[in-house]
């Protein structure tokens, strides 16, 4: 049971968390232990309130997944997690993130219940809308990157980040519906999700054109506006990661017919791997070293 319920909390899922460190890196605190400790204390919070979410929503789609053909093998759409334990965790993991959201700053608390509160109404309504699914998805990833200022009281951090993160969360889910759509068929799409029966290929893909054009402008824009980059525009070297790392994304999803699980794709995608390993470093090298 407790196998299962490791499982159920999705912990490949945990490295969305890690957009929490965004604000300890370009705000150039990555060495202070301290705010390095609480960054991480902030990312483990994360990941409880997340597996709570995760658990409530496959506590109430667990019928729906029952029709997908990879969702089924979930721990509460096969059978394997009990429905009352599932909820005695989402209940657990609910409070215990709430109290140590807190007790680490009032701020990063009401971040966490925000999160956990636009995610309750999402599992019961707003995942069943189309256009606002995807938007909230980008939504939460937006409160991850929020977190980590809160957390390092960031004095430097660009607003261009914020638009580069909403960007990217709306390509992943726009990509993510795409998958969903021919995974299922146009026909019986709505029988897993309400809303994918409002969706066809030609909006998915105008969407993904649009949000990918959209974020190589925005952060294009960020390598050499933002003023805490340094004044020989370096960070503009990094642009080419980017553009290969969308490239190769927008490759997985037309031709391979992947995109179903970012986080899957991402580590078991060598190439991607090793580009968003690339821009990682450049990024730190470009603002420690420059």
């Amino acid at each position: 049971m407790l196998k299962a319920l490791f499982k159920a909390m999705r912990p490949k899922q945990w490295m969305k968390n890690g957009f929490v460190f965004a604000a300890l890196v370009f705000d150039e605190k990555l060495f202070q232990p301290l705010l390095f400790a609480k960054t991480t204390l902030a990312f483990v919070i994360f990941c409880l309130a997340s597996s709570a979410v995760y658990l409530l929503n496959d506590l109430l789609d667990r019928e729906q997944d029952r029709q997908h053909p990879t969702k089924r093998l979930r721990p509460l759409a096969s059978g394997e997690l009990s429905p009352r334990v599932a909820m005695t965790a989402i209940v657990l993991f609910t409070i215990v993130s709430v109290l140590a959201a807190i007790w680490l700053g009032r701020g990063f608390g009401l971040v966490i219940v925000t999160y956990l509160a636009l995610n309750i109404a999402y599992s019961f309504r707003l995942k069943h809308l189309v256009i606002v699914d995807v938007l909230m998805v980008a939504a939460f990833y937006l409160l991850r990157v929020a977190a980590g200022v809160i957390v390092v009281q960031a004095e430097r951090f660009s607003p261009w980040l914020y638009t580069c993160v909403t960007l990217l969360a709306l390509f992943i889910a726009v990509g993510r519906r795409r998958h969903e759509l021919i995974l299922l068929g146009e026909g019986n799409a709505n029988a897993h999700r309400s809303s994918l029966q409002e969706y066809n290929l030609r909006l998915l893909d105008d969407m993904i054109g649009i949000v990918t054009s959209a974020a190589i402008i925005a952060y294009s824009l960020y390598t050499f506006s933002a003023p805490n980059l340094p004044a020989n525009h370096a960070m503009m070297l990094t642009i080419p990661f980017v553009l290969y790392g969308l490239f190769r994304y927008l490759y997985l999803i037309h031709v391979r017919s992947e995109g179903g699980a970012p986080e899957e794709l991402l580590l078991r995608d060598k190439p991607l791997l090793t580009c968003v390993a690339l821009w990682g470093l450049a990024v730190v090298v470009v603002l420690y070293v420059f």
